[in-house]
């Protein structure tokens, strides 16, 4: 991607673009927490911390927001006088009701920002600046007594989440699983992860039954997956690794085998088409101001970091290459606001 790359860009345009980034990263296998501790990776700094104090608001995506967390307290921990608060409102959300109003200086996504609210950005006098900090493998969960599905290819996971005529029982969609009613879970509509799965597996973006229990709290899917033998739901894949005694996850078949969701599948492109980017969104002039800027070039700096952002969350993290490609166009943005 060069500049704004999201700019203009068409949902379906999006498909192939979320799926070849999905490629993008380097590997390492760990766990995350849903409110990552402050242990860890101390972070690389680039500022004197004495010199630094202010407050950074953030909202957005419950998919990026541990990573965000984990961000925020490597930060803190160099930059103790600026305060980072931290929403999880789902992507749609947090450009809608946060970002492009004004409110935040970040907004979190799993996918990238639209047309639409890039025009409302736009409105309020706000220029998005997209930044890529990982990438993820979003994960499709079952009961873990569900011994009878441990592999779904993607046409099935489209029948079961189409809107239409969608099918009520396991048995409606393949004959060998159980007549047993589903019982569903999955985010909200505000979130980026449901645009992006009901894009690349129903093939339009928002296209969805609804008559699934929808949150933005992913705890409330593990929970309710896990509290029910005939449960599926899906998220993002460091909650399930935070998670993956409850729950069971899924193996993906898009045509080529099943195959499982990892950080390593995620990024060789095999765990496709689940594998997604994963972006902040800094507001242009938020950059003007030094704290800002300087936590911009922090968690960018960090993006390859296999501690902060695959052992303590659980995501891909930016190769040295993406790495280099957002600080510049983070610099030029900040060079922008602040000149």
């Amino acid at each position: 991607m060069t500049g704004n790359s999201g700019a203009g860009r068409e949902l379906l345009s999006r498909r192939n673009f979320l799926v070849a980034s999905g490629a993008v990263g380097v590997a390492g296998l760990a766990g995350c927490t849903e409110n990552p501790s402050d242990g860890g990776d101390q972070g690389t700094t680039t500022g004197d911390s004495a010199s630094l104090s202010g407050t950074i608001n953030i909202a957005g995506s419950s998919t990026v927001f541990p990573l965000a967390t984990q961000m925020k307290s490597a930060f803190q921990r160099e930059y103790p006088d600026v305060k980072v608060n931290v929403q999880s409102t789902g992507t749609g959300g947090g450009f809608q009701n946060n970002f492009c109003p004004g409110n935040t200086d970040f907004n979190n996504a799993s996918r990238p920002i639209t047309d639409a609210e890039r025009e409302l950005c736009s409105k309020n006098g706000v220029e998005p600046v997209e930044l890529k900090v990982a990438t993820d493998a979003l994960t499709v969960v079952v009961n873990n007594e569900a011994g009878w599905v441990d592999c779904i290819t993607v046409d099935e996971l489209a029948q079961i989440w189409s809107p239409e005529n969608p099918p009520q029982r396991w048995s409606d969609v393949n004959a060998d699983w159980p007549d047993e009613t589903f019982n569903l879970f999955g985010p909200s509509q505000a979130s980026g992860t449901f645009d992006y799965f009901t894009e690349v597996i129903v093939g339009e973006e928002g296209k969805s039954r609804t008559d699934y229990k929808a949150t933005e709290n992913d705890s409330v899917i593990i929970q309710g997956v896990s509290k029910n033998e005939y449960a599926m739901g899906y998220l993002g894949f460091a909650y399930y690794t935070e998670n993956s005694d409850s729950v069971k996850a899924l193996k993906v078949d898009a045509g080529d085998g099943c195959i499982a969701p990892s950080l390593e599948t995620a990024k060789s492109g095999e765990y496709t088409p689940l594998s997604r980017p994963l972006f902040t969104y800094a507001a242009k002039s938020s950059l003007a101001e030094e704290h800002v800027a300087e936590f911009a070039r922090f968690w960018i700096e960090n993006s390859t970091s296999q501690e902060l952002v695959a052992q303590n969350v659980g995501y891909v993290p930016n190769t040295e290459d993406e790495k280099a490609e957002m600080m510049d166009r983070l610099e030029a943005a900040i060079e922008e606001a602040q000149g």
